[in-house]
């Protein structure tokens, strides 16, 4: 059981959603500067990746074995299930999206640019 009060829970979840979306959201960043450098050389410093966390503290709770504290997925507030389908489109959909179509991109490239060299 969860051994805490509800304020070290809600700290605890908190931590642990942003810790999680910072480390994808630097991946993000990461595959769209090497997405910028290697297809579009000219605009490769001029990037600007904007990300919002979407995170709101009485979401937050014990996990169905309380041992660990997570979002409360199973919240069944208006405002709880658009803040769940927000933090899947915009914290997680997206940016697994983003970094597909980078590497994509880069893997288009690199292959177009070899083609190019053969030719030579």
């Amino acid at each position: 059981r969860w051994l805490f009060n509800q304020a070290v829970c809600t700290l605890y979840a908190f931590c642990g959603v942003l810790f999680g979306l910072c480390s994808l959201t630097s991946l993000t960043v990461l595959s769209t500067v090497c997405c910028l450098k290697v297809c579009y050389p000219a605009y490769g410093r001029c990037w600007d990746l904007l990300s919002d966390l979407y995170l709101h503290p009485s979401l937050y709770g014990p996990e169905p074995y309380g041992t660990a504290c997570c979002i409360t997925w199973k919240a069944s507030s208006r405002e709880a299930t658009l803040y769940i389908l927000a933090l899947f489109i915009f914290c997680y959909l997206l940016p697994c999206l983003l970094i597909l179509v980078s590497y994509s991109l880069i893997l288009w490239t690199v292959r177009v640019s070899r083609r190019a060299v053969r030719q030579h």
